[in-house]
Formats: structure tokens, C-alpha cells, sequence
């Protein structure tokens, strides 16, 4: 067996310590979310949330959304700790409030939805946080199977008999 160095294995000690360290150091930077906000109705414990007329949501000082009831906006953050200004209007033609909102944002979620009305109303996490599944795409169905000819060909028309 060739003899290592002791050189050499401090080089490689080394290297391995540096990546430990800088993957250590990644967990704690975080990683990429992208979070949604509804302004939609929610129903929790058999009570209704309404959405307020318009939402104006700022993330580092940046709009990224201006919601209105039924609509979603979207940011996109590197980290756990997630904050937003809102500028919350809750009749048409009212004044806007402005309030800070900082909340941290779960690891093991990419796509993240925020129920602003739930939030708003100083519900648990469980009411206004949840993860977003994109819904898988339908495949287009007419409905109609048409007829087969001893061909294999398939047509919706009828074919006259001769």
C-alpha cells in the first residue's frame, strides 16, 4: 500500500472540513420558496373571513401584487424569514393601513400559499399557511367516441350504409 503523506492528508481533512462548513452555512441562508397570497373567503371553525376590497402587498420594498377578492399574487424568497408590508384597503374608496407582517417559512415547502384574510385575523399557521400542488392537466375528452371503420380510421360523422 502506498503511504499517505502527512501533507496530503492534512489537504484532504481540510477540504472536508470546508465543504462541511459551507453546506452547514447553506442550511442556514436557507433556500428558495415561492410564496403565494390569496385574498380569497376562508371558512375555519365554522366562521367565515372575508377578504378586504384591495391588498397591496411590498416584499423589499418592491410591489409585487395589488389583490382584490379571488385573486393571487406571488414573490419569490431565498430563506426562512419572510417579510411583507401590506397596504390593506377594506372598502372601496376607504383609506389604506399599512401593517408589517414577518412570519418563517416551513423547509420542507417549496410553493407556499398565505391566506391573507386568515393571516389578517391572527388565525394559527394551520388555517393560513398551506403548500401549493399544481393540479395535474386533463387530458381533453369530447365526449363523443365516433365509429371505427375496418380500417382503424375513426370518425365522429356516420357513414351511410350502402
Amino acid at each position: 500500500m502506498k503511504k499517505i503523506s502527512m501533507r496530503a492528508l492534512l489537504i484532504r481533512v481540510g477540504a472536508v472540513l470546508l465543504l462541511a462548513v459551507l453546506a452547514y452555512s447553506m442550511t442556514i441562508v436557507g433556500r428558495g420558496h415561492t410564496v403565494y397570497m390569496d385574498s380569497k373567503r376562508l371558512e375555519y371553525n365554522g366562521q367565515t373571513y372575508e377578504p378586504p376590497y384591495k391588498v397591496v402587498v411590498y416584499v423589499n420594498d418592491k410591489q409585487v401584487a395589488k389583490l382584490y377578492d379571488k385573486e393571487r399574487g406571488l414573490s419569490t424568497w431565498i430563506g426562512q424569514k419572510f417579510s411583507m408590508t401590506l397596504e390593506i384597503t377594506q372598502n372601496k374608496g376607504g383609506t389604506a393601513e399599512t401593517q408589517e407582517v414577518s412570519l418563517d417559512l416551513p423547509r420542507n415547502m417549496d410553493g407556499i400559499i398565505l391566506n391573507l384574510p386568515a393571516l389578517l385575523a391572527g388565525l394559527p399557521e394551520e388555517a393560513y399557511l398551506s403548500e401549493f400542488v399544481a393540479a395535474p392537466a386533463e387530458d381533453e375528452e369530447t365526449g363523443d367516441e365516433g365509429i371505427t371503420d375496418e380500417f382503424g380510421v375513426t370518425t365522429t360523422e356516420e357513414v351511410p350504409a350502402e
